[in-house]
């Protein structure tokens, strides 16, 4: 049971203060609502008797806050390659409503829309996700909100740059390089002049480079 002025999640939803608690006569049934005041000025109403089971669930607290920063520092988890799988994968860690697995789905499509960008569905899933996140943590810390969405971006382009250095002053080649584990996937077949075999490697060869030679 929670009190007027409690700071609660609505999974999907985000983070917001119960601003009170009504009785409210809908379709002919009277139930108890928490009134929960949501960023933006949102408010929506939740029946007091289904809140636990729709997983309404107190503000992280701050020392939790500080490990699901972490979360956005560590590098990204393996995704599904397939759309839906991936989608429909990220999906379920939103609707548990738990924060640390929100915090592995931003951090991840964020990795992934600075690499090789998303769909319009990933793009909108990143954005809810991102909102979802800093308005708990903005409430966890008792923050200004544009302080946590900067926080936020912050750390997470610092563990991107810090995943993915490249070495500039690497030679440059004209090889494309495909580390493929022969204990994770068939060794593919090798073509004339295609790639070679290096310890537990392949390395193919650039189809055009060869085209030119």
């Amino acid at each position: 049971m929670f009190n007027v002025g409690d700071k609660v999640v609505y999974p999907m939803h985000g983070a917001g203060t119960i601003e009170s608690i009504e009785e409210k006569d809908i379709l002919g049934e009277k139930q108890s609502y928490y009134i929960i005041k949501m960023p933006g000025e949102v408010k929506v109403m939740v029946p007091t008797a289904k809140a636990e089971g729709i997983g309404v669930r107190d503000v992280i607290n701050e020392e939790t806050a500080g490990k699901v920063f972490k979360v956005l520092t560590t590098d990204s988890t393996e995704m599904s390659m397939n759309w839906n799988k991936r989608y429909r994968d990220n999906m379920e860690k939103m609707k548990s409503g738990d924060a640390y697995e929100i915090a592995d789905v931003v951090r991840n499509l964020s990795f992934k829309q600075k690499e090789k960008g998303l769909s319009t569905g990933e793009k909108k899933m990143l954005l809810n996700a991102k909102q979802i996140l800093i308005s708990e943590l903005t409430l966890a810390q008792n923050a200004k909100k544009e302080d946590i969405e900067e926080l936020v971006n912050d750390t997470i382009n610092v563990s991107f740059a810090e995943y993915n250095k490249i070495d500039k002053n690497a030679p440059k080649d004209n090889t494309v390089k495909q580390f493929i584990s022969f204990d994770s996937v068939p060794t593919p077949e090798l073509e004339n002049g295609s790639g070679s075999v290096s310890g537990n490697f392949i390395s193919f060869t650039n189809p055009t480079d060869t085209a030119n030679e």
